[in-house]
This record gives structure tokens, C-alpha cells and sequence, in this order.
């Protein structure tokens, strides 16, 4: 009998705990998520169509697929890639590192990656190999990859930068090591996306749509004609991945060429940050001051909420812009995320955008709004990587892991669950970030500035 008063007594406290702790009921309400529902006709009719997907044997689909979670990954450990180094690949991960990361994202539900380039270091070599490796240890595992083909400008990233030229030797190494890696592993590279972020013309490394266009041809010529001796598989998808602004084809990409290469691909990889946009155009992320006698929680939820419809909102710009021009094709995301670190824009002063409870309330809401539209979402990203923004900015901090293997809170459920049990990173066990300490995760929560603080 005292047994179970006892564990009656555990159950009510542990009850009250969590109705007593706000954070837990920190969510984009289900009303909101609904009311953005793209249609049936619109997701059944597109989003699903095999025409422009990937069709497995068995006949099912890879993008738009409920059982199939896609994820952005690099694997990078260190505050550089090492360019600098005598052997540049000194700091790219090993293909036993990535065998680790490969098992924590397939625990997960993570099924297919994306990577970035090719050729320049040896990090989508070395992927593509673990997860050959791991599908010969284990004939179940099931990983496939987006591989991205980086194609720059000439001079990118120096002083004697030329957006009118691309950087043509650079990119077609790229190219045609996409096309040799995607003939070596057919069973691992499903789509070869042709450049990121290479047309929007805030990137370093930005060319026209023209060039991008070039390479999309090129690698569909390649699966009748050999690169090198390599024939690109004929099913392989072809995208390009870039920002919003270029596919709503905002005034200075509307031209021929973006709607040449519209035609071309087989669906649009679409980049959506809400979360940069607290710092750009924040009209949307500041507290009214109708609002001001809110809550903390209450305030950051409205903002939050804001931030979850201006991503929707900039799907649908894209999707509209298709209906004008009578393209039809599907849309998936291509990277969308939210950093939960900043020392600068997104810190206080500043958005006050950088924390776990706002990363998880816009991964949930994202992901369900993706579930609920047949959107194939590569939630940017899978670990931390220092060598993108130094110790505290915000570029280094938009992994769902940090750097040695503690998951932040979007991913504390999984641990409770035991998802990650017996799985390392580098020999650290997964655990919470905050040592999953809902009061220090709570002090950690910023709230954004209303709209009188200029």
C-alpha cells in the first residue's frame, strides 16, 4: 500500500512539474500551423507528383515523404576546415567520425542528408563512403544524400572579385566529381543540387542564373553522354538550392535564364530564415505595444509565431511566382533553421533571437507544417560547426548538437526516450545541453525588443 502512494505521489508531483513549468507549453498552436495549410489540390496535386520525385523499386517516394526526415550536415569539428594547413583534409572529418553522426541522425529518423560540395575538401567523399560502409555492415540502414555542387564566381572571397565571370575550372571540378560520385554510389546519391545560395546577390561567391543553368544542363547531359568516364544515373534529381528572394524571382532575378533553369530542374530547393530576418527585417519579430503587458513566454510565442508565418509566407511567394509564369513543380525546403548562440545581431542588444526554447518551438512547427504538406524539409543543421562563425557567432550555432554530442532542447525528448542510447560522438555519450535543467535553460531565454527600442 505505501508503494503505491509513493509512486501515486511521484506521478502527481512529476505532473505538476511540468504544469508548472512554462517553457514545456511553449508551442506554435496547431490553429496556426492548419491555417497555413497549403490546400489539397495544391499537395496532392504537386507536392506528390512522381513526375519530379524520386521513385524507389518499391514505389515509393523520397521527397514529400512522411517516413523520410531530411537534414543539412557537415561534420567539421574544428575552428577551421584547414585551408591553411600543409594537408587541408587534416581537419575534415574521417569516415568513422561520419559513421558516428550517420548512426545519431538514423536513430533520429533522418534518412537523407545534404551536403554542400565536392571537391575542394575531401567531406563528401569520406559521407558517402560511411554510409556505403555502414549499408555493408548493416543491409537496413537506410541513409541517402543530397550532394551539393558549390559553384563560385571568379575571385570569390578575395579582393578582386568578378560576379560577371564564374570561376569555370573551380566549378567544373565540382560538376564532375558530383557526376563520378553520384555513378560510384547509385544507391546513395539520389539528387545533385547545383549550387547554394549562388544566386542571390548578398553571397560572396554569387554568379547569374545564366551559369547555374550552364551546369544544370551539363549534368543532365551527363546521363547520356560519360564525364570522365562516368555516367550520371538516369533517375538522379537535379535542383539548385538558393534563397527565396531568387525563386519569387524578386525584381533582379526576373529573367529568362531563371525561368530556362525553372524548367530544368526537377523541383526547387527553397532557403527560408526567418531568423536572420529578426535582424533585417524585423518588422515582423518586434513586440507591439499592445502587447507589452504580456508575459515573457507570451511575447516570445507571438514573435515566434510571426517568424513560423513569414517562412510559410515566403514558400508561398515562390509558389505564386510559379503560377504566374505556368511552371508546375514541387517546392521543398532547402535550408531553414534557428542558431542558439550570438555574441552580435541576434543577441540582446540586438533581436534577441538566440536561444534553445525559440530553436525548438520553430523546429517543431516547421517540421509539422512540412509533415502536413508533403514538404521534404533539410532543417539546417544536424551539428554545430566553429569553424563557420568563431566561439560565439551566431553561424556556428545552428546544429541540433553541439559540437561534442549534447542535444539541445529540441532534441531532449529523444533523450529521455533513449533514441541515442549507446551511440557516441567522439566518445561522448549523448546528453542535454544545460544537463537538462529546465530553470538554466529558462534563464537563457531572450526576449525580443518591442517596437520602441530602435
Amino acid at each position: 500500500m505505501q508503494r503505491k502512494l509513493l509512486i501515486l505521489f511521484l506521478l502527481i508531483f512529476a505532473i505538476s512539474c511540468q504544469t508548472q513549468n512554462p517553457i514545456a507549453d511553449m508551442k506554435i498552436s496547431s490553429k496556426v500551423i492548419s491555417d497555413n495549410y497549403l490546400g489539397d489540390d495544391y499537395v496532392y496535386r504537386l507536392q506528390t507528383k512522381k513526375e519530379h520525385n524520386y521513385i524507389f523499386e518499391d514505389g515509393k517516394t523520397l521527397l514529400g515523404n512522411k517516413n523520410i526526415q531530411a537534414m543539412s550536415y557537415s561534420g567539421y569539428r574544428q575552428e577551421t576546415r584547414g585551408k591553411e594547413l600543409s594537408n587541408k583534409n587534416d581537419y575534415c572529418p574521417t569516415v568513422e567520425e561520419i559513421k558516428e553522426d550517420m548512426k545519431i541522425l538514423s536513430a533520429m529518423g533522418v534518412k537523407l542528408i545534404r551536403t554542400y560540395d565536392t571537391q575542394e575538401f575531401d567531406h563528401a567523399p569520406r559521407v558517402v563512403e560511411a554510409i556505403h560502409q555502414l549499408n555493408q555492415e548493416n543491409p537496413d540502414f537506410e541513409m541517402y544524400v543530397m550532394l551539393g555542387a558549390w559553384i563560385q564566381c571568379q575571385g570569390a572571397y578575395t579582393d578582386s572579385v568578378d560576379h560577371r565571370i564564374e570561376d569555370a575550372e573551380f566549378n567544373k571540378l565540382e560538376m564532375d566529381t558530383a557526376v563520378k560520385l553520384a555513378a560510384l554510389y547509385p544507391d546513395i546519391v539520389k539528387i545533385i543540387a547545383v549550387g547554394n545560395e549562388a544566386m542571390v546577390t548578398w553571397q560572396a561567391h554569387w554568379v547569374d542564373s545564366e551559369i547555374i543553368l550552364k551546369w544544370v544542363r551539363y549534368a543532365k547531359a551527363a546521363k547520356n553522354n560519360p564525364v570522365n568516364g562516368y555516367l550520371l544515373p538516369r533517375k538522379v534529381l537535379l535542383t539548385s538550392s538558393d534563397n527565396f528572394a531568387v525563386w519569387g524571382a524578386e525584381a533582379p532575378y526576373r529573367k529568362e535564364a531563371l525561368t530556362e533553369l525553372l524548367r530544368e530542374i526537377d523541383f526547387i530547393s527553397l532557403h527560408t530564415y526567418p531568423f536572420h530576418d529578426t535582424h533585417y527585417n524585423s518588422e515582423f519579430w518586434r513586440v507591439k505595444p499592445v502587447n507589452q503587458g504580456k508575459s515573457d513566454e507570451e511575447k516570445v510565442l507571438l514573435s515566434m509565431e510571426a517568424a513560423f508565418t513569414r517562412a510559410v509566407h515566403q514558400y508561398n511567394q515562390v509558389k505564386n511566382y510559379l503560377k504566374e509564369i505556368d511552371i508546375v513543380k514541387p517546392i521543398h525546403i532547402g535550408e531553414t533553421g534557428w542558431a542558439t548562440v550570438d555574441d552580435h545581431f541576434y543577441a540582446i542588444p540586438g533581436s534577441g533571437a538566440t536561444d534553445e526554447i525559440k530553436d525548438k518551438i520553430y523546429y517543431d512547427a516547421i517540421n509539422q507544417w512540412c509533415f502536413d504538406n508533403n514538404v521534404s524539409c533539410f532543417y539546417f543543421e544536424a551539428f554545430n560547426e566553429p569553424w563557420k562563425g568563431g566561439e560565439r557567432g551566431s553561424e556556428s550555432h545552428f546544429g541540433l548538437f553541439t559540437v561534442d554530442g549534447k542535444a539541445k532542447y529540441p532534441l531532449w525528448n529523444l533523450v529521455d526516450k533513449g533514441t541515442f542510447k549507446g551511440l557516441k560522438r567522439d566518445g561522448r555519450e549523448i546528453t542535454k545541453t544545460f544537463n537538462g535543467d529546465f530553470e538554466l535553460l529558462r534563464k537563457s531565454l531572450l526576449i525580443p525588443p518591442t517596437m520602441e527600442n530602435n
